[in-house]
């Protein structure tokens, strides 16, 4: 059996996975008491497409990523089967070797096109290719100084008690000394399995193949078809012994002793995993992971979390070109293992991009293929809350422009109602946070509420409730293409949008006067603050909320509303807002007073905005004039704390601490000077240093404003303004979801024409491209035609 599956079993000395607890929550639960992460790989990822011989450039990623876990303090197992395919390949060799020296000798010449290959036996090959698999492996793991060790095992020695009892102290004693148990089953001697076939023990009891504990009697009154599959192995609610090592340990979650048999690879994994008391059992395979329905065809959907309830919505396809067991085979062992205490993941070991980190990436906790837990959570998944979304946005993009507009001022109107329940509630948030100690003074700053920020609020739904008459359904151009033959473009929602929240509790409402469904995720700081205790206003469910973490495929647009969000997702357009490195200059001809105003207003108003100023540029030709000394003098008054960029310092003999990185945003009380010759160096400094957010030129002189103004390739440049200005609200454009910073689809604060896309509409009787051929009849005109206002409660053509 060619290295039909290859089982890595890893267990921390210090007893605890050190994998991050929040780096993935479908592994949290595992990564907080995990010692023994496992992993398994399918006969079809680690061989050859000719099955004579091994894939040795996956197998050499697999190596190395158990060598990585091992040195990093893992205790690493392997479960393997590649003698097979291993001697086939050396016994077809030898076979042909024999034949061409035979014929040469008959016949006097070498000719060797008539040669053909007897059909290998597999236990032949087997026997043939245990030393040379072994040997691969030690040269291998060689490479990174680890020692392996070689195990074979059969059937019969899981139901002799001797023989578990040696197998399991052989392997703790290897573990201690550091070294890679390398188990395979000794395909030599045993018979080829057959999948469907009952395994019983010695005076065993099976059910379906899945056969208790020789010890253990049969219950005649379970019935295992009453709440789960005979495999499952949940019968009566009891508790499983495993007899491990010198004594017998306690399973829960596992029925009446009931044991799985070993019928393939897929099975030993599992059963190891249990006796061993692994905490994960990574099983690679050639697909992404366990799909709904056979992979490649209509509609198969890859399922990110896998319950053991959920067994009868899938449907199994044929297993691999290779193996016995195929996918239906993974799942029955990924479920007895996990019903066992082991969790499990199944993910995708054969493509190029993944294969060199799928092990490590699993192991830190990332999301990677299908992941199997016991508990499922209450209410729709996430893929269902996203289909949900979707419909419920076509839902309100039906609406009527008054019926979106009066959604809108009802939530203005319980932003006013519910005044005090939310500042109370946001003031528990704000103990929370502070007590948890872990957010910055500017962080937990940005989460507060002020009866000020909940009036603009209302007042910034007010206003985009007042433009969504024309928002959803506007006419932006109409062309007569030909005589009876119009066309309009008219604007539509962008789709399903999952906004995440950053730091200052807003309120995204643009998406919903716009006829958009969203779904709504917390930033870091928003969940440190807790948030939980925010009260919901909405009367009905025109937005969903997802746990960080979670992702779904439907989503038409990804708006991080924080600094330094997420610059892509897969499978998801991100409207990105980028870090908020803001820069203000002050040229040479500028006028004292309003410098000294726009720069304390770009700090000191709210400095832990993303359009508060980081970096204050100097022209050279004001150092050591009365209008920097007023500069300094008014940053020291406001408590500015000051960091000298490598130019500043250099004029000075007694400089403030030289900044670190002049692409730093400070989010509080803090910036850097830096000193530059002149206006083209100044955009030259922020091109290379800003982030594209926000700048501006303080100066008296308009032609080097307006070339600033026209050179600067910011989303917001401004002259002789504070850089506080880039708001949606101060905009005019209502509540906003947030600047962006990207170029494509919108670019700074976005309200609601930024969450719009265009269709278009053609209107004709009969018309065919072929009419307006050469030999046709119809000639165009592309004529534009005026845009007529849409009546008060006119339903658009969307």
């Amino acid at each position: 059996m060619l290295l039909q599956r290859l089982a890595l079993c890893s267990r921390l000395k210090v007893g605890k996975w050190n994998a991050p607890v929040n780096a993935c929550p479908r592994l949290s639960r595992a990564a907080s008491q995990a010692k023994l992460p496992l992993t398994r790989a399918p006969r079809a990822v680690v061989t050859r497409g000719d099955e004579c011989g091994l894939a040795l450039g996956r197998l050499a990623s697999i190596v190395e990523q158990v060598a990585v876990l091992q040195n990093q303090g893992r205790e690493m197992m392997i479960v393997t089967s590649g003698a097979v395919a291993f001697g086939k390949q050396r016994l077809r060799h030898e076979i042909l070797l024999s034949q061409s020296v035979r014929q040469a000798l008959h016949s006097g010449q070498n000719q060797l096109k008539d040669m053909a290959v007897p059909v290998l036996e597999a236990r032949a090959c087997a026997a043939a290719g245990q030393s040379g698999l072994m040997a691969l492996y030690e040269a291998m793991f060689t490479q990174y100084s680890t020692c392996t060790a070689q195990i074979l095992v059969t059937n019969l020695d899981f139901h002799d008690e001797q023989k578990r009892r040696n197998l399991n102290s052989t392997l703790h004693e290897l573990l201690r000394m550091n070294i890679v148990p390398i188990i395979n089953t000794n395909d030599a001697v045993v018979p080829r399995p057959n999948p469907t076939a009952t395994c019983r023990g010695k005076r065993g009891y099976s059910v379906e193949g899945w056969g208790t504990h020789p010890r253990t009697p049969p219950n005649p009154t379970h019935n295992p078809q009453s709440v789960h599959p005979p495999w499952s192995c949940m019968s009566g609610g009891g508790r499983r012994q495993c007899m491990l090592g010198r004594g017998s340990v306690s399973r829960s979650h596992c029925g009446s002793g009931e044991v799985i048999s070993i019928k393939d690879n897929d099975s030993l994994a599992a059963r190891l995993a249990v006796e061993m008391k692994a905490d994960l059992l990574i099983a690679l395979s050639d697909v992404e992971g366990l799909y709904d329905s056979p992979p490649g065809t209509d509609d198969a959907k890859l399922i990110d979390i896998f319950y053991p309830g959920d067994q009868q919505s899938i449907t199994y396809g044929t297993k691999s070109r290779v193996g016995i067991g195929g996918m239906e085979a993974k799942v029955k062992a990924a479920l007895w293992a996990l019903q066992g205490g082991t969790s499990v993941v199944i993910a995708n070991g054969t493509h190029p991009k993944v294969t060199g980190h799928v092990i490590t990436d699993i192991v830190e906790g990332k999301k990677v293929g299908t992941f199997f837990s016991e508990v499922k959570p209450a209410g729709p998944t996430v893929e269902q809350q996203t289909e949900m979304a979707r419909q419920a946005g076509r839902t309100l993009a039906a609406l009527l422009p008054e019926q979106r507009s009066e959604i809108i001022c009802y939530l203005a109107d319980l932003l006013t109602e519910k005044k005090d329940e939310i500042l109370a509630a946001n003031r528990k948030d704000m103990d929370l946070a502070a007590n948890k100690g872990r957010l910055t003074p500017p962080l937990l700053k940005r989460l507060s509420l002020s009866p000020s920020k909940l009036n603009s609020l209302a007042i910034g739904l007010r206003q985009i409730a007042v433009s969504s008459h024309d928002s959803v359904g506007r006419v932006l151009r109409r062309t007569r293409v030909a005589n009876n033959l119009d066309l309009e473009q008219i604007t539509v929602p962008i789709g399903v949008l999952l906004v995440i929240f950053e730091s200052p509790p807003r309120l995204p409402p643009p998406g919903f006067c716009s006829g958009h469904r969203q779904r709504q995720r917390a930033s870091l700081e928003r969940r440190e603050g807790g948030g939980q205790h925010q009260p919901h206003l909405a009367p009905a469910d025109p937005g969903s909320s997802l746990h960080p973490r979670d992702q779904g495929g439907c989503a038409a647009g990804e708006h991080p509303g924080g600094g330094g969000g997420p610059r892509a997702a897969k499978g998801i357009p991100v409207l990105g807002h980028s870090e908020g490195v803001c820069h203000v200059y002050v040229d040479s001809d500028a006028s004292v007073d309003k410098v000294i105003k726009i720069v304390r207003d770009s700090k000191c108003d709210y400095p832990a905005a993303c359009n508060a100023m980081e970096t204050l540029l100097v022209h050279r030709d004001l150092l050591r004039t009365p209008i920097f000394d007023q500069i300094i003098d008014m940053l020291r008054v406001e408590r500015v704390k000051i960091h000298a960029g490598p130019r500043f310092a250099s004029y000075l003999t007694f400089s403030p601490s030289e900044v670190k990185s002049l692409r730093t945003e400070y989010g509080d009380l803090e910036c850097c000077i830096e000193v530059v010759d002149s206006m083209q160096d100044a955009i030259d400094h922020i091109h290379k240093y800003g982030s594209s957010h926000t700048d501006v030129i303080v100066t008296e002189n308009e032609e080097t404003a307006e070339q600033f103004l026209q050179q600067l390739d910011s989303a917001c440049v401004f002259w002789n303004a504070s850089s506080r200005f880039a708001d949606g609200y101060r905009f005019g454009l209502g509540a906003e979801v947030g600047i962006s910073t990207a170029r494509i689809h919108a670019r700074g604060p976005v309200g609601l024409e930024g969450l719009l896309t265009t269709k278009w509409v053609l209107r004709g009787e009969g018309h065919t491209a072929a009419d307006f051929s050469e030999q046709g009849s119809m000639k165009y005109l592309h004529e534009n035609m005026p845009i007529a206002p849409s009546l008060p409660g006119q339903r658009t053509s969307n």
